[in-house]
């Protein structure tokens, strides 16, 4: 299986590149370090006494490694961390996070799975061991781990049930990745006991490590100053929109009773998609404002009915400039975004009903009362609209969710702890 599946990456690598190009068109980003994605390093890499290598494929995963990565380097003061990523986007965050920690932090793009590239991959940096983010499996990579004797461990692992009826369906491929896997650090009980199922023979339960990351001081003051640019109107944010969810969202204001003047901040997740929603926002008639067109002083207008949120990796300044955040990916079956970031911030949060990928921590917020569910985009707006015309009710339910989001710190250094066995 593994070798058809090799062939198979081979054969598809031309279209692979193409796609990358065009894709290019709109992120630059796509075009450069091909040399990377091919397995090609050019001189040697420096010695380091140890090498981590830790994979974040983009955005998301990046910014939840961050105290991982901080607490790797401090665990182990002599080694260096060689942190991959598959899109421009993730290398982007990665480089603006990380830049603090100088050599000790070098930044690729992750070698396609085709055996050779991530095998020249291995011999140029010569890591100790292998940590991979989240959900991402390579049978090839794993191989070629096992093969050079790299313990591979999947830190902050999450796998829903639809993932997992998906790697069944792929059969010994997966199987036999999954069973070459050292450690297994999963995100819940249940995440666990389905990472089980695939056969892995070490898996720890540790937590969220989304949890444990400290909102940046600069981010807050982003996001003081972005809210003093708009001034005292009712801000409704809607963050990590995917597409066919702005729609709804737009549609469904229409039809609402928000309070007079509420200001929707409307953040895509996907930054290709910028200049497609500002054209759906201008098809209903309504005043936009780009983000990235404030600087200095200038301010939100009052007549601005939509601030679009078009820039990378300000978040946390929209979540802190904002009275209630609607977390997306969850309108549509796309299984949800992470709505542990404006519980930190002492946000209340509203989500919709699909939110597979990230189903108990879900459930534990809304229990916990910092976060409610709605239905469609109509209770969107009706939840919204409650809640802003509701002062102690939208304070109460923001400092449910910071407690929350403070009751459930901890899986790094539980994380840590059990990576410790692997590395000397």
């Amino acid at each position: 299986m593994r070798l058809l599946y090799t062939l198979a990456w081979w054969l598809a690598l031309p279209l692979v590149l193409a796609r990358l190009w065009l894709r290019g068109r709109q992120e630059p980003g796509y075009r450069q370090h091909w040399g990377e994605r091919l397995g090609f390093y050019g001189r040697k890499a420096p010695a380091s006494p140890m090498t981590i290598w830790l994979h974040a494929v983009s955005v998301g995963e990046t910014r939840a490694a961050e105290p991982l990565v901080d607490a790797l380097l401090a665990e182990w003061p002599g080694c260096r961390i060689v942190l991959t990523h598959m899109t421009p986007t993730g290398r982007a965050t990665g480089k603006a996070l990380f830049a603090k920690h100088g050599a000790r932090l070098v930044q690729s793009y992750l070698p396609y799975d085709t055996g050779a590239m991530p095998a020249r991959f291995i011999r140029h940096y010569a890591p100790r061991i292998c940590i991979l983010m989240e959900t991402e499996v390579w049978p090839n990579l794993i191989h070629q781990c096992r093969r050079y004797r790299v313990p591979v461990v999947l830190a902050n692992a999450r796998l829903s049930q639809r993932s997992l009826k998906k790697a069944q369906r792929l059969g010994r491929l997966i199987l036999e990745a999954a069973r070459a896997i050292s450690l297994v650090a999963a995100q819940t009980p249940d995440d666990a006991a389905r990472v089980r199922q695939l056969g892995v023979p070490d898996v720890a339960v540790t937590g969220s490590i989304k949890f444990d990351v400290v909102v940046p001081a600069s981010a807050l003051a982003t996001g003081a100053w972005l809210r003093a640019a708009i001034g005292q109107r009712p801000v409704l944010l809607c963050a990590s929109t995917r597409e066919g969810e702005e729609e709804l969202i737009l549609d469904a204001i229409a039809r609402a009773s928000l309070p007079a003047n509420t200001l929707l901040l409307l953040v895509p997740r996907h930054p290709q998609r910028f200049d497609e929603v500002e054209k759906l926002v201008a098809a209903r008639g309504l005043a936009l404002q780009r983000r990235s067109i404030l600087a200095g002083s200038a301010v939100v207008a009052p007549a601005t009915q939509v601030l679009l949120g078009d820039s990378m990796g300000e978040m946390f300044a929209y979540y802190a400039a904002c009275d209630c955040a609607f977390v997306g990916g969850s309108l549509l079956p796309l299984g949800g975004q992470n709505l542990i970031e404006p519980a930190a911030l002492g946000k209340p949060v509203l989500i919709g009903p699909h939110t597979f990928n990230f189903a108990l921590v879900t459930e534990q917020a809304i229990e916990a009362g910092g976060a409610a569910l709605v239905a469609d985009a109509d209770a969107l707006m009706a939840q919204a609209t409650e809640l802003l015309q509701d002062a102690p009710r939208l304070a109460a339910m923001g400092e449910q969710a910071l407690a929350f989001a403070a009751q459930h710190r901890g899986a790094t250094p539980r994380t840590i702890a059990a990576i410790k066995p692997l590395l000397p």
